[in-house]
C-alpha cells in the first residue's frame, strides 16, 4: 500500500511540475514575442521617419559669413551652384573680391614732425581672398559659420625705436629739373614733402599713391607734361614720377625690398634707362617694404632754385 500510495505522489508531482513548467514557458513565449513585436515596430516606425526626413545639403543651406575679428555677421550667403564646381569656384572668388573691395584698407605711415616726435599712422587692413575661397570650398551642413578672415597689421615704430633715426645714411640718389619749369617743378616739390620724414619700422610697407594722395588742382597740383602712351600729354601732376624714381634708386641703393614697380611707356631723362618708376592714381603704384630688422626715415628735398630733387634713407647710428 505505501508503494502504491508513494508512485502516485510521485506521479502527482511530476505532473504538477510539468504543467507549472508548460505554464512558464507559454508565459515566456508571449512576453518574448510581444518584445520582438515592439522592437519590430519601433525599428517599423524609425525607418518611416528616416523616409520623410529630408538629407540636408550644402546648396540648400544658408550660410552665415563673419569676421573674424569681431563674429558680426557681414553677409548670408547660398552656395546654389556648389555642386558646379568650375561655376562654384568662379563665384566665390567673385564674392571674395567684392568683400575685400569693402575691407582693405592700405597702412598709413608714420611720420616725424620737426621736433622729432611721432605723428599720424594707422593700420592696414587685408581681406585674405584666397583663405576665404578655401573656407567657402569646404563647407558642410553641421557648421554655418563661415570665417572671413580679415588681418590688421599696425605701422611696427615706437618712440624709442625711432631714437636717432636720421643719424646715418643707407642710400641717398638725386635728381636734377629745369628751375624754369615752374608748373612742373611745383609737383615734384609737393610729392617729395608728402614723402618727406615718413618712417618705416621693420616689416612696413609703403605705397606712393596713398603717400602721396591723389593729384588735383584742389591740393596744388599744376598741369604738366606727362607720359601717356609713348606720347607727351598735359595733365595735373605731372612730374611726380620724377619724385617716385628718384625714391626707387634711394631704396634700392639702401637694399629696401621693391615689391610693385612699373616702368614708363617711353625713356625718361632724369634716371638710367630702366631705373624709372611710373605712377598714377588708380593706376601703377611704385611699393616697398622695409625688409630690414630696424626702422628707417625717408628724407626727400626739392630744392626748385637748384633744379636737384634728392631723397635719403636714414637710420640710427646703432641698428647698422
Amino acid at each position: 500500500m505505501k508503494k502504491v500510495l508513494g508512485a502516485l505522489l510521485l506521479g502527482a508531482t511530476i505532473v504538477s511540475a510539468f504543467i507549472a513548467y508548460s505554464m512558464y514557458t507559454n508565459h515566456s513565449a508571449k512576453q518574448t514575442a510581444a518584445i520582438e513585436q515592439k522592437q519590430a515596430a519601433k525599428k517599423a516606425e524609425k525607418m518611416t521617419e528616416k523616409k520623410k526626413k529630408p538629407v540636408l545639403k550644402v546648396e540648400d543651406l544658408t550660410y552665415q559669413l563673419k569676421d573674424s575679428r569681431t563674429g558680426q555677421v557681414m553677409k548670408e550667403f547660398k552656395p546654389v551652384h556648389y555642386k558646379d564646381k568650375d561655376i562654384y569656384d568662379q563665384e566665390i572668388k567673385q564674392l571674395a573680391s567684392e568683400l575685400a573691395k569693402g575691407i582693405d584698407t592700405p597702412m598709413q605711415n608714420i611720420k616725424m614732425d620737426a621736433n622729432g616726435s611721432l605723428t599720424g599712422g594707422s593700420k592696414q587692413i587685408i581681406l585674405k581672398e584666397a583663405e576665404l575661397v578655401k573656407n567657402l570650398q569646404n563647407l558642410n551642413t553641421k557648421q554655418l559659420d563661415v570665417k572671413v578672415p580679415i588681418y590688421e597689421t599696425a605701422p611696427n615704430v615706437t618712440a624709442a625705436s625711432a631714437q636717432g633715426i636720421a643719424d646715418v645714411s643707407l642710400a641717398s640718389y638725386s635728381t636734377r629739373f629745369r628751375p624754369s619749369d615752374t608748373s612742373r617743378n611745383r609737383n615734384v616739390q609737393l610729392s617729395a614733402e608728402a614723402i618727406n620724414n615718413v618712417v618705416l619700422g621693420p616689416g612696413d610697407s609703403f605705397s606712393y599713391n596713398q603717400t602721396v594722395g591723389e593729384r588735383t588742382a584742389e591740393r596744388g597740383y599744376q598741369p604738366a607734361p606727362e607720359i601717356i602712351n609713348k606720347q607727351l600729354v598735359m595733365g595735373i601732376g605731372g612730374g611726380i614720377c620724377q619724385t617716385s624714381s628718384t625714391l626707387f634708386n634711394a631704396i634700392d641703393g639702401a637694399g629696401l625690398q621693391v615689391t610693385a614697380r612699373s616702368h614708363h611707356s617711353k625713356h625718361v631723362g632724369y634716371v638710367p634707362a630702366g631705373r624709372d618708376a611710373t605712377v598714377s592714381w588708380g593706376g601703377p603704384d611704385f611699393k616697398f617694404t622695409n625688409n630690414k630688422d630696424y626702422p628707417v626715415i625717408i628724407k626727400a628735398y626739392a630744392n626748385v632754385n637748384t633744379g636737384v630733387l634728392t631723397v635719403d634713407v636714414r637710420t640710427s647710428q646703432r641698428s647698422i
